[in-house]
């Protein structure tokens, strides 16, 4: 054990320094040999260090609470990141979640649709490891990676439409469709962008152009940048036809946007943040015409839709129509940050060499997470199980509808697995009801069941239950749902009488 006292002897403040002896040239000799043995040692392998007997004393740390580390949040983190709930993850696997004081909960959200193969999907595990065992960042700018490539690959051959492709990643869902419009800008020569209302599109400046949500993404962040245009999405129960939506970017043609200064419309296949509305087929076929009319790119929001969520791999496979560019990100990796843009390969190739890129954008363990997670979806059959998901859900959500709150589920909605349940307060008029939707996800939570609300009014709960889950686990996130619904009602009509 080391002696840390001090036995060094105390000097008077007026005592002299002893002369020291004159070096020889033998005794600088001798200090040169030591010292290069001294650096030699230095060099050696930190193993050998390890190898050395240490003693210390390891004192057991304070348990964790969840008040105790929202305190900490509140103190150390700005409140403009919210967080949906006020438990923090201690560990989680496949569809569960448990918190630091070891509670367990059922997770519907997903990391908001990251993990459709699950929480630490064993394949994507182990490549990610394997890849951090051999080098964990380059660069691909710098010194390019086999996992991009091969990721590249695969993508290209898995995203619809028959022509050829390439791709290119990021790290956020922003900075693809960002780069998505940087290349259609450049292979069009135009500048303007065509977007509908509802739709999600990022947080960067120009993607919150392109968002057509105001609260909270957009508000005091203005002004954002021009030539992004906006037309009415298609909404059955708001009374918006496809034909209306067509007929008002005809108009706007007319008054605001000049076709041929158009470079791309862009749209999420079902909108995200917009409450999980389909886009309806026909739509597609419609956009897919205008544009090729006026040779106008079509950009496929495929960041929340994509990799198995809907039953397809790209959610705009449901309507037969190929895209020219595709942006994607979340469940691509199956947790791990990645996102990237696919493309026809003439439209990609229009940029110049070092006008796309980004330092950490496709980083290796990344890709190689990515490749293992679409094995995973590949030999797992996930896509089935994507639209097995959605018809079970579908059925007993119509049932508990019925049985525990009627007339409250207004619409059940969405593709596959992808699915979205709105909640109102009169059935007959459809009105939101946003404090009831908030008052279900929180008794949710209470009960061990992740939520999370979406809808231009906050009145529709999404499910993103990853694909893995089992039917057991997904029949007891079901009830317990139930049971947060009646009882939210309940206290709902309670303190209304």
């Amino acid at each position: 054990m080391t002696d840390n006292t001090d036995t060094t002897a105390a000097t008077p403040a007026d005592a002299k320094p002893a002369k020291q002896p004159r070096k020889t040239a033998a005794t600088r000799a001798r200090k040169g040999a030591k010292a290069k043995k001294a650096q030699a040692e230095m060099l050696e392998p930190r193993a050998s260090i390890a190898s050395e007997p240490v003693t210390t004393t390891h004192l057991e740390a304070p348990a964790k609470t969840n008040a105790d580390l929202l305190a900490r949040r509140q103190a150390a983190v700005p409140r403009g990141v919210a967080s949906a709930a006020p438990v923090f993850a201690d560990r989680a696997e496949n569809a569960e979640v448990w918190d630091v004081e070891g509670k367990r909960y059922i997770d519907f959200a997903g990391g908001i649709a990251v993990l459709n193969t699950g929480h630490r999907h064993p394949k994507v595990i182990e490549a990610a490891k394997a890849q951090e065992d051999r080098f964990t960042h380059t660069s691909f700018q710098v010194m390019p990676y086999e996992p991009y490539i091969a990721l590249a690959e695969k993508l290209n051959a898995l995203a619809p439409g028959d022509f050829a492709k390439k791709s290119i990643f990021f790290t956020t869902g922003a900075e693809a469709v960002e780069n998505a419009v940087k290349i259609a800008r450049t292979a069009t020569g135009r500048t303007g962008v065509i977007a509908f209302t509802g739709g999600y599109h990022g947080r960067t400046h120009l993607t919150l152009g392109m968002t057509g949500k105001i609260s909270p993404y957009k508000k005091n962040f203005g002004p954002f940048p021009a030539d992004i245009f906006r037309v009415p999405f298609p909404h059955e129960h708001q009374g918006i036809s496809v034909a209306q939506s067509i007929q008002a970017l005809e108009t706007l043609f007319l008054t605001d946007a000049q076709p041929d200064r158009v470079a791309a419309i862009i749209l999420e296949p079902v909108l995200g943040e917009g409450g999980y509305h389909p886009v309806p087929a026909e739509l597609w076929h419609e956009l897919r015409r205008i544009c090729d009319q006026h040779g106008i790119l079509l950009i496929a929001d495929e960041v929340q839709s994509g990799f198995g969520r809907t039953g397809r791999w790209f959610a705009i496979e449901h309507s037969g129509v190929a895209p020219d560019l595709i942006t994607c990100a979340k469940s691509m990796a199956g947790g791990y940050p990645l996102s990237g843009v696919i493309g026809r390969a003439d439209v990609m190739d229009a940029v110049e060499p070092g006008g796309l890129g980004g330092t950490y954008g496709g980083n290796p363990v990344a890709c190689a997470a990515a490749l293992a997670a679409i094995e995973a979806i590949e030999t797992e059959g996930l896509l089935a199980r994507s639209e097995a998901i959605g018809q079970h859900m579908r059925a007993r959500f119509a049932e508990i509808g019925a049985r525990s709150a009627p007339y409250r589920l207004w619409d059940i909605r969405g593709l596959g697995g992808m699915l979205a349940v709105e909640l109102v307060s009169d059935f007959e008029t459809g009105t939101p009801d946003a404090a009831l939707t908030k008052l279900v996800v929180a008794k949710a939570l209470e009960k061990g069941l992740v939520l999370l609300p979406c809808g231009m009014h906050g009145n529709a709960i999404r499910v993103m239950v990853p694909l893995t889950a089992s039917d057991a686990i997904i029949e007891e996130g079901l009830a317990i749902f139930e049971a947060a619904l009646a009882e939210a009602v309940a206290e709902q009509i309670q303190a209304a009488a």
